[in-house]
């Protein structure tokens, strides 16, 4: 039976997008355009999970929680909000919501969020806590090109992508811990879903963590569960991440960023295999696999004293780095051609490939964001397409940069170059326009220090992250209108 969600929000464009991505991935879908709507609709029928927006027309969404709390208390409630402070985000938990997420919706994320409050294999293709393969790796044929996957998710044919799945089935059939180091969108879930999919856990959960989200108030609970009455707004008993793994494996994505307390909790539970839940006294077993993964290098990391040395030691069993997509320059014509077959078949849409000058700019790109940031701009260019092949005009300004024979460099180091330049002199003195491109030089400045870690990049500019992108997509964005 398929699994029903309610949406409720009252951006109509909103609801039919979510409807559509849901309905594709195999849910039943309603909507409701104000908090009454929906709290009518929850007392007419039951729904498996509601969709709400923090921010209605009418109500807010923490008070259409308690009131669907109140009708249904089974229905599990996940919070969207464009407003993406802490304390909005542990008021709404300690009221019941299962979880929150932040606005812009990514829709594998949203996908990843509604599988795991279920407790069901995911649809996604493209996160890694998507449907269990039996980790063979397969061969498809995506527009005339043969690439290898492993379950769903794209491998590749290049020399350092042969050497890291050496390593993953040299590692997965044992228990060892393990880090994952990469860059910000190399695919360090996917790989440690992987790694779970070719172990003898394969058959348990694998459950994704993101500690780079989490304040120090919402770690225990969300790492070792909580009881009821535990603290104020503990309504009901609560499984946490390490509980929902047992027998599994358990990914914990930006395992730097947890305090020094919670890591003191951590080593005592990976040490003794057991845990209480916060507020309990019940000490249950645990039988756990555990993949971290990190930007920065974690033996850095607990010299500096950011991160436990005895942690990191009972993490560092075995550690793999994972190498960025301007070092696998095979690889990408496969994965353009893998993306763009799965974005088919997303839109509906039957493109047929790449004019020459799109893939050799792909080529000579430096894709700072990735295989994250290479998938983006595929899905963006076949949105814009509306027949035969992709074309250079639906790129991004910076990747048409380098068809005029740069690398990407110009742009990551935010210094423009004349060849991606398109406004004229009058517009280069425009006040305005002049504030703003030196905004944006800051920003890919500091970016290129800290390794595009974003997280970071906001906390120095005293910015959170959504504030970030939101600067680097209008900045872009003007430009192409430009």
């Amino acid at each position: 039976m398929k699994k029903r969600v309610l949406i409720i929000d009252d951006d109509t464009d909103m609801c039919i997008l979510l409807s559509r991505l849901l309905t594709k991935n195999g849910y039943e879908t309603e909507t409701a355009h104000s908090g009454l709507k929906g709290i009518a609709k929850c007392k007419e029928s039951y729904f498996d999970i509601v969709l709400c927006d923090y921010r209605l027309g009418d109500k807010e969404g923490k008070d259409v929680l308690l009131e669907i709390k109140q009708i249904n208390p089974d229905t599990i409630v996940l919070i969207i909000t464009g407003y993406s402070d802490i304390k909005t985000a542990v008021e709404v938990i300690k009221m019941g919501a299962y979880d929150y997420i932040t606005k812009p919706l990514i829709p594998d994320e949203v996908l990843n969020v509604l599988s795991t409050a279920l407790k069901q294999p995911q649809d996604s293709a493209t996160k890694a806590g998507s449907s269990v393969s039996n980790g063979s790796a397969v061969k498809v044929n995506t527009a005339g090109t043969s690439a290898a996957l492993s379950g769903e998710y794209m491998v590749g044919a290049s020399a350092n992508t042969e050497e890291l799945y050496n390593q993953i089935d040299l590692v997965a059939p044992t228990n060892y811990s393990i880090i994952l180091y990469g860059e910000s969108g190399t695919g360090k879930e996917v790989i440690a879903k992987t790694i779970h999919d070719r172990s003898n856990r394969r058959n348990r959960p694998f459950i994704a963590m993101d500690c780079g989200t989490l304040s120090k108030e919402l770690a225990g609970s969300e790492l070792f569960g909580h009881v009821k009455g535990a603290f104020t707004g503990a309504l009901n008993d609560k499984e946490g991440h390490f509980e929902l793994a047992n027998g599994g494996t358990l990914f914990l994505d930006e395992v730097s960023n947890l305090s020094y307390e919670i890591q003191a909790s951590l080593l005592r539970v990976i040490q003794e295999r057991k845990f209480k839940r916060v507020g309990g006294n019940k000490e249950m077993g645990l039988d756990v696999r555990v993949i971290v993964a990190s930007n920065e290098n974690l033996q850095d990391a607990y010299k500096s004293g950011k991160f436990r040395e005895d942690l990191y030691h009972r993490f560092n069993e075995f550690s793999i780095n994972l190498p960025p997509l301007r070092n696998r320059k095979e690889d990408i014509p496969l994965f353009a051609n893998y993306f763009l077959e799965k974005t088919n078949q997303e839109t509906g849409k039957q493109l047929e490939g790449f004019e020459d000058d799109v893939m050799h700019a792909f080529l000579n790109y430096t894709w700072p964001g990735n295989l994250r940031e290479f998938r983006n701009v595929v899905r963006r260019a076949v949105l814009l397409t509306t027949s035969g092949k992709i074309t250079a005009a639906t790129l991004p300004w910076e990747i048409k940069n380098a068809l005029a024979g740069n690398t990407g460099a110009e742009v990551n180091q935010g210094a423009i170059s004349q060849t991606a330049t398109t406004s004229s002199p009058v517009k280069e003195r425009d006040l305005k326009n002049a504030a703003a491109k030196a905004e944006y030089d800051t920003i890919m400045n500091l970016l290129k220090e800290v390794n595009f870690n974003k997280k970071r990049a906001a906390e120095i500019l005293k910015i959170d992250r959504k504030t970030l992108y939101n600067k680097i997509k209008n900045y872009e964005e003007t430009r192409e209108l430009n």
